[in-house]
Order: C-alpha cells, then sequence, then structure tokens
C-alpha cells in the first residue's frame, strides 16, 4: 500500500505578506524558493520553473498516487496543470492587489500519462491580456518533448483576496 503525505504553509499569511508585490514578482518568488507554493502545488507536486511576463513553466512528476479506475494518471490532474500555467501565465501580467479567476478552461488530451512517463512540463501563456479577462493557451510535454495536452483559457481579472 502506498502512501503519501504533505505539509503547506497557510495561503492566507503569504497573501498578506505578499500583497505589495505584482503578480510577476509573486510567481518569481515562487520560482525562486522564497515565496512557498500554494497547498495545491504541494498535493499535487508541481514545481515552478521559469516565470517572465506573461509566460510560466511548472514541472509535475505524476506517480500512482494519481491514477483512475481505469490504471493511468487521472486527467484532472493533467487539466489542474493546464489551469496552474494558464492562469499563473495571466497573473505575471498583473498589478499588486489584482488577481484572477478561471471563468473556463477547454483541454485536448493527446496520449496516456503513467506513472513511468516521468516528469511533466506545463508552459502557459498569455495570448491577449486585459483589465477584465485574459486569454491564454497552454501544452503538457514530457521530457522528450512529446505533447501531452493543450488548453486554453479564459480568466476574469479580480481584486486579490485580501487586497484592500
Amino acid at each position: 500500500m502506498g502512501e503519501q503525505t504533505f505539509q503547506w504553509t497557510d495561503p492566507e499569511q503569504v497573501l498578506a505578506e505578499t500583497a505589495a508585490l505584482s503578480g510577476l514578482e509573486y510567481i518569481q518568488g515562487m520560482t525562486d524558493g522564497s515565496i512557498p507554493p500554494p497547498p495545491i502545488a504541494v498535493l499535487m507536486q508541481f514545481g515552478p520553473v521559469s516565470a517572465e511576463k506573461g509566460k510560466v513553466a511548472f514541472s509535475c512528476r505524476p506517480s500512482h498516487a494519481a491514477y483512475n479506475p481505469i490504471g493511468m494518471v487521472h486527467g484532472g490532474l493533467v487539466c489542474t496543470l493546464l489551469d496552474t500555467v494558464t492562469g499563473c501565465a495571466a497573473h505575471t501580467t498583473l498589478p499588486a492587489g489584482v488577481g484572477y479567476t478561471s471563468v473556463e478552461i477547454k483541454v485536448n488530451y493527446l496520449r496516456p500519462v503513467l506513472a513511468d512517463t516521468g516528469e511533466l512540463v506545463g508552459t502557459g501563456w498569455v495570448v491577449k491580456g486585459g483589465r477584465s479577462v485574459i486569454f491564454a493557451e497552454g501544452n503538457v510535454k514530457t521530457a522528450a518533448g512529446d505533447l501531452v495536452a493543450t488548453a486554453t483559457s479564459t480568466l476574469l481579472v479580480r481584486a486579490r483576496p485580501g487586497a484592500a
């Protein structure tokens, strides 16, 4: 029997401590380790790889803990990775005190993922920024460069939780 445990930093405390940072500064802080990752990233074993304005990459190493009843990694893990990278790409374009929420995500799955697939890298980029809506795209590839899934996402710009 497998077992997985994890610990995270209180996300409300992190948000309060980083309220003055722009979205890009926040995501870059997660990338360099000066800002702890959100609990979902710890749970799903996502890690930021790179961040620049309008583009981010996160890695993930799927395990048997994410298997579905038909013997492969659940598509929800890949969808969540895509939601993460499209959302974080949007976040890198926003000023301090401004956040976003996903309105819609459309995912195309192109190949199955197994525990032995190895590391996945999700990349997200902004197609069209905006003050009220942002459009982003993303993909997930294996370490060998095989395309696993693609996504398009629409994000609603809104005040960041805890922002005055």
